[in-house]
């Protein structure tokens, strides 16, 4: 019964054949990601080891790399806690002007970054309509680390509320009126019932938040003031040596951000598939 249903799909389907639609997809991937990043992987590989060292372990290369990362990974913790806060809101209420919000939160998607950044800087700037009020308190965001912190937040929301949102509609409220009826108060009901389910999601849209973040150039340029060792990110940086003709260095550069980046990531996806195994295990 099993194989004739498996045939009579194989006849009906919309799309071409396994073979065809796995060869188009691997073309297309090999087109689009693999050429392009095995070609950077070339260009570097064109300096030699030494120069290779030389010119990723320069202290302005590496203070570039960790306040690219650690303003990355800063901006994708605080999408978690407000994302998650975000998509709750969403969910669970029903107020005026939800549907207007809702739409906010894809902003970020459809807004051109470098409008992005020329409007955070406009706001953040110490004449600016939030930057003067902050500035009496002595805090100052455009043209510092923080105002990189504050672009990236921008831009990473929506991959958490997103991502999040359509887990937390389908949990059924029962779970969380059987807890309160067990004794369960909200903290002990957010922990063992909503934090195991929404979990995975969760750890997805930090990834994705955290990703994004990493490479982002044209919100944080306006914002950062580009200070060397001070306020330079990473892809200015690459920027900076392409003008100079120096594709070699650049290419050092994109392939050590690449090389960090995976093994983030992956670290994260195992991450995920153990909360995700361990949820199923639960049950």
């Amino acid at each position: 019964m099993g194989a004739t249903r498996q045939i009579l799909l194989t006849r009906h389907s919309v799309l071409p054949g396994f073979g065809l639609a796995l060869g188009f997809t691997l073309l297309y991937l090999s087109l689009i990601v693999l050429i392009p990043l095995s070609a950077t992987f070339f260009k570097t590989a064109t300096m030699g080891w030494g120069a290779f060292w030389e010119a990723v372990t320069t202290p302005r290369v590496l203070a570039s790399l960790r306040l690219t990362f650690g303003a990355s990974l800063i901006a994708a913790l605080i999408n978690a806690v407000f994302g998650l806060l975000v998509a709750w809101v969403l969910v669970r209420y029903r107020f005026f002007g939800k549907r207007l919000i809702d739409a906010l939160v894809d902003l970020p998607f459809a807004l051109p970054t470098a409008v992005a950044g020329i409007a955070l800087t406009t706001l953040y700037a110490t004449n600016g309509l939030i930057g003067h009020w902050l500035d009496q308190y002595g805090i100052k965001v455009a043209f510092t680390p923080l105002g990189i912190v504050v672009a990236l937040t921008f831009i990473g929301l929506p991959f958490v509320v997103r991502t999040v949102q359509p887990v937390l509609e389908d949990i059924e409220a029962e779970l969380e009126e059987a807890a309160a009826c067990l004794g369960a108060n909200r903290l002990q009901t957010f922990v063992r019932i909503i934090l195991p389910a929404i979990g995975p999601a969760l750890l997805t849209g930090f990834a994705l938040a955290f990703a994004r973040a990493i490479g982002e150039y044209g919100s944080v340029v306006f914002i950062a003031g580009n200070m060397p060792m001070i306020s330079e990110i990473a892809p200015l940086l690459i920027i900076t040596k392409l003008e100079q003709y120096d594709y070699a260095g650049a290419t050092a550069i994109a392939v050590v951000m690449l090389v960090i980046s995976f093994l983030l990531l992956l670290a994260i996806n195992l991450l995920q598939w153990w909360s995700s195994n361990r949820t199923k295990s639960n049950r």
